[in-house]
């Protein structure tokens, strides 16, 4: 480990709720070594170019240091990336005496980049790895990471799909990941003696991405790890095999404080922690931290915090930006005379923009707004909530762990319900939470695996008839099963022995409606909203199960406004009767509706399909444009017509991408529009 090394930790450029938990210790790890540590999450080209710029910048300055070329640092980047001529007219030097040199070393790395000629800036990359559907987003980081690195020995990839999928992914990348947790020595560096999963977290590194995960300000920990469960649709029992009953937290939380300031909330990763022993103890800690019921918070200085960072933290980058950040959130505030002043001291120090901001200027213009920005900041204070996020074990509830649970600020409580089996037990829990008092619970309902669509249906009526019972609230979070290993767990594709792609594909449709949450409508009507999106039974389930997707995600206007929902159920309870439904409902829960005329000759089948080829994209928003589209729906939905069009799924993002052909076929005839 001698000499200083320059380390890169990068999370792919997927949409997540939590920070990397794994990198902000590594980062600690190296920051203690005294290495450079770097974290990035985006478009890993961007990268190069921005490690470019900082490369051709300081050449340009040597030619011509009369310029701030940081200033301009902009349109020099859109040149190295794109090479278009309109970024150098935009730098006006075609008066400069030294344009022709100019010129050179800014075509020198435009070429650099085209070509991918650029030395490699890292001594060592660190990958980390999510949910092994990101498998295509992950496997083009690690492979773009390698051109980065000065030797590929040096990558290290970790996380969730790297564990379950690690002779695919070394198959696939030439890179070995490491799997499981850092739970020993020398597993990064072979002389070292320090257990980085025991290190506290480097909350600095999240400073440096423009990326926000929506978890903010908590504190993120474990105070248990694994779980003593196996079950088969979990990938616990592999990434955290050894249940640990007690792990110590209290000292990484003072760390977390008296570096970071106090965190807003707790939020607690563990997989099972009622399973554990030591469960009053966790409470007791838990409560010592200042997260006791009816806990509140308020925030600290994070100005004060952000230049005390800035003058003693290693990690220079991420507090020149926060402290820059928080000066001009500080500038919105305020009002009338104050804001004059504040800007007028921000322009004095040339803080106005970031990239004419150094150390110095920043600390000088802090001492001027220091005493304005603590008068006007916030300190109302704020409730404190602890959340088990990952769900608690109600096979593990009885009265006393559920009276210790009723001490803390919890919300919500999140209990399991992961199959219909552990019903009796899972009701349980609910009944003594609302016992002592909890009345705000969420839960995740897996579904698409052994399960059978009915009993979804059922677990999120029982929570709604629980609401109704016990006047609590239960926000449901209905969870599509992916297999941890094999082909099927690299996508979202992946259909239950008793599910099929159009029932997952409706499922899909109302949670998106519903930002993914099924919850009681109102204290006063708890069932209302859950019957109108699910049925009032399993017949309407199954109905809503079968309806075309955009009548189940513009419900209002198909049924209210055009009427076509109404003629959809007639239609189909019709053929459901009939002699063509096992036709009709084969191509429907395929959910591929393109080209029926090849895939059908029946003409009831056909007629009855039309109603699925009407795509999400073709909605109007604008008054004009919907009458346009009525007319041209009344017209196919009430004859013979059928459109021809071509539907994909992105399930990447869940979204359907629509293309939509010039062809508009008739029976028996054809037509443009």
């Amino acid at each position: 480990m001698a000499g200083k090394r320059r380390i890169l930790l990068v999370e792919p450029n997927y949409k997540n709720k939590y920070p990397p938990i794994g990198l902000m210790k590594i980062a600690t790890y190296h920051r203690m070594l005294g290495d450079d540590v770097k974290f990035f999450k985006g478009d890993m080209k961007m990268l190069v170019v921005d490690e470019l710029f900082v490369k051709c910048s300081r050449k340009l300055f040597k030619i011509d240091s009369s310029i701030n070329w940081l200033l301009k640092a902009d349109t020099i980047k859109q040149y190295i990336r794109t090479g278009k001529k309109e970024f150098i007219l935009a730098l006006c030097i075609d008066d400069n005496r030294f344009a022709p040199l100019i010129l050179q070393v800014l075509n020198e790395y435009t070429r650099l980049y085209k070509k991918a000629e650029y030395e490699p800036f890292w001594d060592r990359i660190y990958v980390t790895t999510l949910f092994t559907f990101y498998w295509k987003i992950t496997v083009e980081t690690i492979q773009f990471a390698k051109r980065l690195v000065k030797d590929p020995s040096q990558i290290f990839v970790g996380g969730v799909l790297a564990s379950l999928l690690h002779n695919e992914l070394e198959l696939e990348t030439g890179i070995k990941p490491h799997q499981g947790l850092l739970d020993k020595p020398g597993l990064l560096d072979e002389d070292s003696d320090i257990v980085i999963d025991n290190l506290p977290l480097d909350y600095s590194i999240l400073d440096e991405i423009d990326y926000k995960y929506p978890t903010q300000s908590a504190y993120f920990t474990f105070m248990t790890k694994g779980c003593t469960r196996k079950c088969a649709f979990c990938s616990v029992p592999i990434l955290e095999p050894t249940y640990k009953p007690k792990i110590e937290t209290k000292g990484k939380f003072d760390e977390i404080k008296e570096l970071y300031g106090e965190q807003q909330h707790l939020l607690l990763m563990d997989n099972n922690v009622l399973a554990s022993p030591n469960f009053p103890d966790i409470i007791q800690e838990i409560k010592d931290m200042g997260f006791v019921k009816g806990a509140t918070y308020i925030e600290p200085n994070q100005l004060d915090i952000a230049v005390k960072n800035l003058r003693h933290h290693k990690n220079q980058r991420a507090y020149k930006r926060k402290t820059f950040d928080l000066l001009h959130a500080m500038l919105n505030r305020l009002k009338g005379d104050n804001k004059q002043y504040a800007y007028d001291v921000l322009d004095k120090y040339n803080l106005l923009t970031y990239e004419t901001t150094n150390k110095d200027n920043l600390l000088s213009a802090y001492k001027e707004l220091k005493d304005l920005n603590e008068k006007y900041r916030n300190k109302a204070p704020k409730n404190r909530y602890v959340d088990f996020n990952q769900g608690t074990d109600a096979r593990y509830v009885t009265d006393e762990i559920m009276k210790l649970m009723s001490e803390i600020a919890i919300r919500p409580l999140r209990i399991a319900f992961d199959y219909i089996g552990i019903r009796k037990q899972y009701e349980n829990a609910v009944r003594l939470a609302a016992k002592y008092g909890i009345k705000e619970l969420s839960n995740y309902i897996l579904y698409n695996f052994n399960d059978k669509p009915e009993e979804l249906y059922h677990r999120l009526e029982i929570n709604i008839n629980l609401c109704k019972e016990l006047d609590i609230a239960i926000f449901s979070f209905p969870m599509k099963y992916i297999p941890l290993f094999g082909e099927d767990a690299k996508h979202r594709e992946y259909t239950g022995k008793h599910w099929n792609k159009k029932f997952i594909r409706a499922i899909q449709s109302v949670l998106n409606v519903t930002k993914g949450i099924v919850a009681p409508a109102t204290r006063t009507d708890r069932s209302s909203f859950f019957h109108k999106a699910f049925g009032n039974n399993i017949e309407e389930f199954f109905e809503i199960l079968y309806m075309p997707e955009t009548y189940i995600v513009y419900r209002s206007i198909f049924e209210n406004n055009l009427g076509y929902t109404a003629i959809w159920q007639k239609e189909y309870y019709a053929i459901k009767n009939s002699g063509n439904w096992d036709e009709a409902r084969t191509i429907i829960e395929s959910n591929n509706f393109n080209e029926i005329e090849e895939k059908t000759t029946n003409i009831a089948v056909r007629h009855f399909l039309r109603h699925y080829q009407i795509l999400r994209h073709l909605i109007p928003k604008e008054t004009t444009e919907y009458r346009s589209f009525k007319r041209q729906y009344d017209k196919m939905i009430k004859s013979d017509q059928f459109i021809d069009l071509t539907l994909t799924y992105d399930f990447e993002d869940e979204i359907p991408k629509e293309t939509i052909s010039k062809k508009v076929k008739l029976v028996g005839k054809s037509s443009r529009t």
